[in-house]
């Protein structure tokens, strides 16, 4: 079955608006995409002729097993060819994700089972999220959100929960990135932002929204 770039792309927000709802609106689409509710519409009528996604009337609609197959399949491609630009063409994680928006339309299956062992098949991304493997099984992690971890703990940075350039680039500004240990020195109750030791050697201010978006496994004292 063949799919267009523009359908892949609205398979893909669909999967991870329902992640979240069990059903997901016309209006959250176009939100995702910033289009307009009448192309949505449109773009549905194609996918459900194409037996991707399931709709309830006045309720909303959800991928169904073939069009979250679909959706992991893609997802996974975007994540190896992250992979790939990070270890191996040594973009910085801030500069990949547009990049691999392109990459990730890329048909030949082929080429991404060589990728897949090229990388050594790695189970997780730059950013720390899950890369589905060729059945759309996705790997789990043992993690915590920093704003979890208790004073005087330690952890070491697993993922980020955003792929924003501006947030990705601020965390390189503090010397924060991936496998770095990160120690709670002080939580401040005004604002809620937390003063942290990276790599047992720099003492950083971390505002309380980016805590929400770290995530680590700890490590015993």
């Amino acid at each position: 079955m063949s799919i267009s770039v523009a359908e892949e792309n609205y398979i893909k927000t669909i999967y991870q608006l329902q992640m979240h709802e069990d059903l997901v609106s016309t209006n959250a689409v176009a939100a995702a995409l910033q289009t307009s509710a009448a192309s949505v519409t449109d773009m549905l009528k194609k996918l459900k002729l194409k037996k991707l996604l399931v709709y309830e009337k006045y309720k909303g609609f959800k991928l169904n097993q073939q069009g979250i197959q679909t959706a992991l399949g893609i997802i996974r491609k975007h994540r190896l060819w992250e992979t790939f630009l990070v270890n191996t063409l040594q973009f910085k994680w801030d500069e990949v994700h547009e990049v691999a928006e392109q990459l990730e339309h890329i048909q030949s299956a082929q080429l991404i089972q060589h990728l897949d062992q090229f990388l050594g098949n790695p189970q997780f991304d730059p950013h720390g999220d899950p890369i589905p493997d060729a059945a759309g099984k996705i790997p789990i992690r043992e993690q915590i959100n920093l704003t979890q971890l208790p004073v005087h703990a330690m952890g070491k940075i697993s993922a980020v929960g955003s792929q924003s350039s501006d947030m990705l680039a601020l965390l390189r500004h503090k010397q924060i990135e991936l496998g770095a240990t990160i120690k709670v020195e002080q939580i401040f109750a005004f604002d809620e932002s937390i003063d942290v030791t990276i790599n047992q050697a720099t003492l950083v201010n971390i505002s309380a929204k980016l805590a929400k978006h770290l995530y680590v496994k700890t490590i015993a004292l």
